[in-house]
């Protein structure tokens, strides 16, 4: 049986992760998950790809709103119901979104925790971002996510991965909203069709990995792997894929122990990706 094993939410892009046993499933995503970014001072989005001291910045999900936590001791609650300003546009990659700047005195606090000038988006209800309709069904959106509101990660992959490597990683590094056990490495890619907790999500793009993932989330500091590894194995039309990005249709809530059922399977070239055996020496 394949099983839900982790939940994870992001609450501001590109900044610390939260585990959690129970999510919502809302229109665009996880309850909670990118609803707030950082941008620079012409309104674009801000990754721990260019400034990794972002990883340093933790989050955590309260009850009247989120809180941030910096290596150095400060702290911060940005409120659920708090201060709104009028839309404005910024940019995701090729993407302009709506969104609210919220609160001066959070951009001052971010600015200094980064050294760098930033300020904080909010994207509310009323701003709907679709995802690429290549790959989804018109009206499907998400939130301020690279492209996708979902990013599924077999525990069986990274297990397969870690065989590979030097020294094993963490799934932190790939930053995923869902976990699985049970199936094969790699079953992922494949899963055209399916359901947790009565709610059906669609496989919709390979996700393809970047240099996130060789900075350590605990000290920000950069390295070759995982992205030397996988490239050796990996590859996909000059890209390394690791899991798959998602849409859905309804909501709910999903909790970690439930079951995943695949209903169907993708046939599509675009999905798969020759296996290598692992080698040793």
């Amino acid at each position: 049986m394949l099983q839900v094993s982790e939940l994870y939410i992001y609450p501001i892009k590109s900044l610390g992760g939260v585990a959690v046993q129970n999510a919502e499933v809302t229109r665009r995503g996880l309850q909670h998950d990118r609803r707030w970014m950082l941008v620079n001072e012409h309104g674009h989005f801000i990754t721990q790809r260019e400034f990794p001291q972002m990883a340093l910045i933790k989050t955590t999900v309260e009850t009247d709103g989120v809180a941030v936590h910096h290596h150095s001791g400060g702290s911060l609650l940005i409120p659920f119901n708090g201060e709104r300003n009028p839309l404005q546009q910024f940019t995701v990659w090729d993407d302009t979104c709506m969104g609210q700047y919220i609160n001066n005195g959070f951009d001052q606090w971010f600015s200094e925790a980064l050294n760098m000038k930033c300020r904080l988006v909010y994207m509310p209800d009323d701003s709907e971002r679709e995802v690429d309709q290549r790959y989804a069904k018109p009206g499907m959106i998400t939130s301020f996510a690279d492209a996708y509101p979902f990013l599924l990660i077999g525990q069986a992959s990274l297990n397969d991965l870690n065989k590979r490597m030097p020294l094993p990683l963490p799934m932190n590094r790939f930053r995923p909203n869902i976990v699985f056990t049970g199936g094969d490495a790699y079953s992922e890619d494949l899963m055209n069709q399916i359901t947790i907790a009565g709610i059906t999500f669609y496989g919709a793009k390979l996700c393809a990995r970047c240099v996130l993932t060789t900075i350590d989330q605990q000290t920000a500091l950069k390295a070759k792997e995982p992205l030397k590894t996988l490239a050796s194995y990996r590859m996909k039309n000059n890209k390394i894929m690791f899991g798959q990005n998602l849409v859905h249709e309804n909501t709910g809530i999903i909790s970690v122990g439930d079951e995943l059922k695949v209903l169907s399977t993708h046939t599509e070239d675009r999905f798969i990706v020759a296996k290598k055996p692992i080698t040793t020496a």
